[in-house]
């Protein structure tokens, strides 16, 4: 297949691009900057320049190939302050790509994500792709969705919050940077609220995967552990860094985490059973606690 990633050369990206490769496909990446045209070419990928506000080169490069993933979101404007703003590029891009497939038959998988699809209890891949708690991020995972009526093998792929890894940028470095700073690991209330994991490269396999196979209007989940708590994430910082470990109650966290209280608090167990089974995924990399344990989250860089 001729795959057209967006967001290839990001934290997930730059894993399923050699994993696409790796099975024997051809790689078109999305590059909005010179590094990232560098460092997709480096790889093996051939490089389309622009960014999700280029309509016309997304709908001209997903329409000439064979399928199409999308992983690109505007996360440095989300975390400035326009969350709304990245939404709504991120909708302009779905419905762009999605109208270059319609009557193909062709895949179109996008990167959602489990955290608050149905907080408190295990969610599955039968619970809807909304988000009850209103993100308006869901309404773009269900949009998605519906494009399996106008003829394109549609697929949402529920990410877990921490996908880990060598590199990692996300909640996990931010937990160990507010730490540093606080002389503190904290977590809220009992912390036993919990967060599922993958590893960066179970993730990759599961997106080339979906793209070779998953039916239309199809939800996946990218975890492979149900949920790890919160507390024991930040038992293991505290250990790495010599900090006490402590509770921080809800009324403080806000205070305490920043942004990422918001999503510290949820607890939001996910399982895969249903993924496992349809596509045969079979996650293989270490354990987020493990990973942790391997010391280089904690290298100053």
């Amino acid at each position: 297949m001729r795959v057209f990633v967006t967001g290839a050369s990001g934290w997930i990206g730059s894993a399923v691009v050699p994993e696409l490769l790796g099975a024997g496909h051809q790689v078109v990446g999305l590059a909005r900057s010179d590094a990232s045209a560098d460092a997709l070419a480096a790889a093996g990928a051939e490089v389309r320049r622009g960014s999700l506000d280029d309509l016309g080169v997304l709908k001209e490069t997903a329409a000439a190939a064979d399928g199409v993933i999308h992983l690109a979101f505007k996360h440095d404007i989300a975390f400035t302050g326009d969350f709304q703003g990245a939404v709504d590029a991120d909708r302009r891009a779905v419905d762009t790509l999605g109208e270059a497939l319609a009557g193909s038959g062709r895949p179109l998988v996008i990167a959602s994500g489990t955290i608050g699809v149905t907080p408190g209890r295990l969610a599955t891949e039968k619970d809807s792709a909304a988000d009850p708690s209103g993100s308006p991020r869901a309404a773009t995972a269900d949009a998605t969705l519906a494009l399996a009526a106008r003829g394109v093998r549609s697929a949402v792929l529920r990410l877990a919050p921490t996908v880990h890894g060598e590199g990692d940028i996300g909640f996990v470095p931010a937990l160990i940077s507010i730490a540093r700073a606080k002389g503190v690991s904290g977590y809220i209330g009992d912390g036993a609220n919990r967060w599922p994991a993958v590893h960066r490269l179970d993730a990759a396999a599961l997106f080339r995967l979906a793209v070779e196979k998953a039916p239309a209007g199809t939800v996946l989940h990218g975890v492979a552990e149900e949920g790890v708590p919160t507390r024991a994430i930040a038992e293991t910082i505290g250990r790495h860094l010599g900090l006490p470990v402590e509770p921080v109650s809800p009324e403080d966290a806000g205070a305490h985490f920043g942004w990422l209280a918001d999503f510290l608090r949820v607890d939001s167990p996910s399982s895969n059973t249903l993924t496992r089974e349809l596509l045969g995924w079979r996650p293989t990399g270490q354990d987020l606690l493990t990973d942790l344990d391997e010391g280089h989250y904690f290298d100053r860089r």
